[in-house]
């Protein structure tokens, strides 16, 4: 298998068309056929299977554009890399921020900090759920993440504890507030506002309630933080959040806010990243910052540590 070749191959499964990918490649679409017909050879795989719609991957081929991205993307790093060496770092460099987290401070930081020291990187922030950050970065599209989660192990992926943040009951000052300290079992009457039970925080709050015996009294699930700021405002109910985010809910609107307590529940913040696809330069040096910036935050497990790049 030669690269123009796998190239060629990923761009056609990204279209979905060979005579799209033929336009997008500049190049005959006999000429991409022939191209195909030779890795399939090649691989002794058929790797396509043609519709009324255009064409799609076999199981074969679903394999192989995986490796393909992963063989494409190493490869353009190298020569990045190779460009880099004896100047300055450059290149680009992705990184994923769970949003109503305590990575979301992160942000502006890291961007004044990685133009300070490196202005020649490129840097890509992605603010979205931690699901589909763990997804870009097991496919080889984003470099590193920092969301909840990392108590389990998941196979293509590496975490490094970064924070643990205590969780808060957060509500409208049109509700009785509860004492500074609320224990677990003085909210099973509260009407509540959570995420979905994928989210990591909620599914916290659910297996905290059960091992209390109770079920929380959920009356909508919210996944905007808009959308749940304005519902706080409204007097609607309450939420329970991680402590970064509540006390963004808190500023923004008439509400107050409450750690939990009996038990105490700590929602893992970590650092993500491939563990088989080694980091780039440029990635090496955002890393390093990262755990600078996570050093100086509240609850942070990094604190009076060194760490160099790994």
């Amino acid at each position: 298998m030669n690269l123009r070749r796998l190239k060629y191959f990923v761009k056609i499964v990204d279209v979905g068309s060979l005579t799209q990918a033929a336009d997008l490649l500049h190049i005959a679409q006999p000429a991409l056929s022939q191209q195909l017909a030779t890795l399939e050879g090649e691989v002794r795989q058929q790797l396509l299977v043609r519709t009324k719609r255009g064409v799609t991957p076999t199981e074969a081929g679903k394999v192989l554009y995986r490796h393909a991205q992963l063989i494409l993307r190493q490869c353009e790093q190298a020569r990045v890399d190779m460009e880099a060496a004896g100047r300055g770092l450059s290149g680009a460099v992705s990184v994923g921020l769970a949003p109503g987290t305590a990575a979301a401070a992160l942000a502006l930081p890291l961007i004044r900090t990685v133009r300070a020291r490196h202005p020649g990187i490129l840097l890509y922030l992605n603010e979205t759920y931690g699901t589909t950050l763990s997804e870009l970065i097991m496919n080889g599209r984003m470099d590193l993440a920092v969301l909840y989660g990392g108590k389990i192990s998941v196979h293509g992926l590496s975490f490094l504890p970064l924070l643990k943040e205590p969780l808060f009951v957060v509500g409208p000052n049109s509700m009785p507030s509860p004492p500074d300290q609320v224990p677990l079992r003085m909210l099973g009457e509260m009407d509540l506002y959570l995420a979905r039970p994928y989210n990591v925080v909620r599914r916290m709050v659910d297996e905290a309630f059960a091992a209390a015996g109770m079920v929380p009294r959920v009356v909508g699930e919210i996944e905007s933080a808009s959308t749940l700021k304005a519902v706080i405002a409204d007097g609607l109910g309450a939420t329970i959040l991680p402590a970064s985010m509540a006390a963004e809910v808190v500023a923004s609107c008439d509400a107050w806010q409450c750690r939990i307590i009996e038990p105490v529940i700590e929602a893992p913040l970590a650092l993500c990243q491939s563990d088989h696809l080694p980091l780039s330069e440029p990635a090496q040096a955002v890393k390093e910052i990262l755990l600078e910036l996570v050093t100086g935050l509240p609850h942070s497990l990094l604190a009076g540590e060194h760490h160099a790049a790994s």
